[in-house]
């Protein structure tokens, strides 16, 4: 498979790098200049609007898991772990009481449940129809990131970390994968970082008409494919960095679908190679945007090494680092209007309305006494 597709990609490769290895362009290194980080007020609310919002997801996936819909609320206590709760099972659950409904069966000794409202249940259904229409997309999708890769195939722990923003249901490798086994097969990889055997997702085979990037699919014919770049208000780039930018920008564009680790690392066509990637990465993203950890891993993977670490730093005009919710993420800086998507994807209109439902205010008539019994109050305050 890696021979078939390395051969497929040679003519090309080669082709690019006989007209750029007698181009002096070629070894210019970044200048030296320390270039400031500038906080994106939109693109940070951006980030912010989802706090939140996957630990809940996971946990109302958790609930529907069960073949009562219900869960005990100590049992979702020891999954506050495995779901990234940010807090207490029981606080979280008390916070949002127009996804999350609290109450206590009528049985002898029965201890506290929680189930979804109705109106979660009926937004999960129309998301559950919507991962349905649109299950060859979120496979071409799923294809396009291993193809990235060049050897078309990528560790299962890799790809699970890309799931929810490649816009994959939580099943996906019971729901989407067996109905596209002419697309996928899951196979055995070695993991560069344990050095131990690990399973892995690969592509049956090469597909032409997908591996084309963004970049290339806008551009125009006979214009120079370069990289938009938006900066904050507040934010000038010294004249050398500008100067330095703006001829990076006319190096020729390779796609993010061609192997060009054969240029040197540190030269400027091999970063803006590594930024054509990054930038296809994020584009692929339903919500053009992940953690940088992530991409760090994938990056780790593949062998850019520091090369992903360096080019977020150095295109603060095209990529942007948020610091909200409790980590750092990485926006694709173009696909945004102020804190808005400037192409919205069904999946992520349904989770905006799962935002909406989790913002919503509690209408208290009167407190509510909850009927506990001694066991309740004993696992409660143990949590």
């Amino acid at each position: 498979m890696v021979n078939l597709i390395q051969c497929i990609h040679s003519t090309k490769c080669l082709l690019c790098f006989s007209i750029l290895r007698n181009r002096t362009i070629l070894i210019r290194t970044f200048i030296n200049a320390k270039i400031k980080w500038v906080r994106d007020p939109y693109l940070d609310t951006a980030v912010q609007k989802e706090k939140n919002l996957k630990p809940m997801i996971a946990l109302k996936n958790l609930i529907l898991s069960k073949p009562s819909k219900t869960l005990p609320v100590h049992v979702a206590a020891t999954y506050k772990e495995k779901l990234n709760l940010p807090n207490a099972a029981a606080k979280f659950i008390a916070d949002y009481p127009s996804v999350f409904s609290e109450f206590t069966p009528e049985t002898k000794m029965a201890l506290p449940h929680v189930r979804l409202t109705s109106r979660v249940i009926a937004t999960h259904k129309e998301e559950r129809l919507i991962y349905d229409s649109n299950i060859k997309e979120a496979a071409e999708r799923l294809i396009k990131l291993l193809m990235l890769t060049g050897t078309g195939k990528l560790p299962l722990h890799i790809i699970d970390r890309f799931r929810w923003d490649l816009g994959l249901p939580h099943d996906y490798m019971l729901s989407v994968l067996p109905n596209f086994v002419d697309y996928f097969q899951i196979c055995n990889l070695i993991d560069a970082s344990t050095k131990s055997e690990t399973l892995g997702l690969e592509i049956v085979s090469w597909r032409d008409d997908l591996a084309v990037s963004f970049m290339e699919k806008n551009a125009v014919n006979g214009v120079p494919i370069s990289f938009k770049m938006q900066l904050p208000n507040g934010f000038d780039l010294e004249k050398r960095v500008k100067k330095w930018v703006d001829e990076w920008q006319d190096l020729p564009y390779i796609s993010s679908y061609e192997d060009a680790f054969h240029l040197p690392p540190n030269s400027d066509i091999a970063e803006k190679w590594t930024v054509s990637v990054l930038h296809e990465l994020l584009y692929l993203l339903v919500s053009k945007k992940t953690e940088r950890e992530n991409i760090y891993s994938l990056g780790d993977y593949l062998g850019f090494g520091s090369r992903f670490r360096r080019a977020i730093i150095h295109h603060p005009g095209i990529f942007y680092v948020s610091n909200k919710i409790r980590t750092q993420t990485v926006v694709l800086r173009e696909a945004y209007r102020k804190d808005f998507l400037v192409e919205k994807h069904p999946l992520m209109s349904m989770r905006f309305r799962y935002i909406h439902l989790m913002n919503k205010a509690k209408k208290r008539l009167k407190p509510v006494e909850v009927r506990r019994n001694p066991v309740s109050v004993l696992l409660a305050a143990r949590q």
